[in-house]
């Protein structure tokens, strides 16, 4: 009769690193994941900032004035790394997959997501934000035109009326303060 006694100790030894190697597995996905995007923030004592996306803060921020002047000098083919403070005067009403933000010209600024990595909530018209990232200036086309007005909610009559592409301020975020 054949000694079974060594292949069942290599069989259990072998059990044993699967179920190690399961665990070790485990461990690096869970370790790999992101963290929450969303967080509060306290800033100068009872003020709280929500907080979406990488984490930044207040400093070095501009006026929404500064950001308009700056935009104002920069031609289609220019990106420039900023962080400014604006009041949002639309957010996309599908999902908060984009907000755009007041200039200080009467311009706006569509403040898009980076990698789509996170959204706002639906309900911030008329709150103060600060936004960190890339700016640049775009020729939009009319479909892309048709499609945020559509998402933001606009009648047909009005997405009906875009017929022209234009020239818009864009900004990818990175990371985005709501003030409470």
């Amino acid at each position: 009769m054949p000694n079974f006694t060594g292949v069942i100790q290599i069989l259990g030894n072998m059990k044993s690193f699967n179920v190690l190697l399961v665990f070790f597995v485990l461990i690096s996905v869970c370790n790999g994941q992101e963290p929450d995007k969303e967080s509060v923030v306290s800033v100068d004592g009872p003020q709280e900032l929500m907080a979406f996306g990488d984490e930044i803060d207040f400093e070095g921020s501009v006026s929404s004035q500064m950001m308009a002047i700056k935009y104002n000098s920069m031609t289609i083919t220019d990106t420039v790394h900023a962080k400014f403070t604006g009041i949002v005067t639309n957010v996309c009403q599908a999902k908060g997959c984009w907000m755009k933000v007041q200039l200080g010209d009467g311009h706006e600024a569509m403040v898009r997501f980076k990698e789509y990595g996170f959204f706002v909530p639906k309900d911030i018209k008329g709150r103060q934000v600060v936004v960190n990232g890339w700016a640049f200036v775009e020729e939009m086309g009319i479909e892309d035109q048709k499609h945020f007005a559509k998402d933001a909610g606009k009648s047909e009559e009005e997405i009906a009326k875009i017929d022209q592409s234009k020239r818009s301020y864009g900004f990818e975020a990175n990371g985005v303060l709501l003030k409470e």
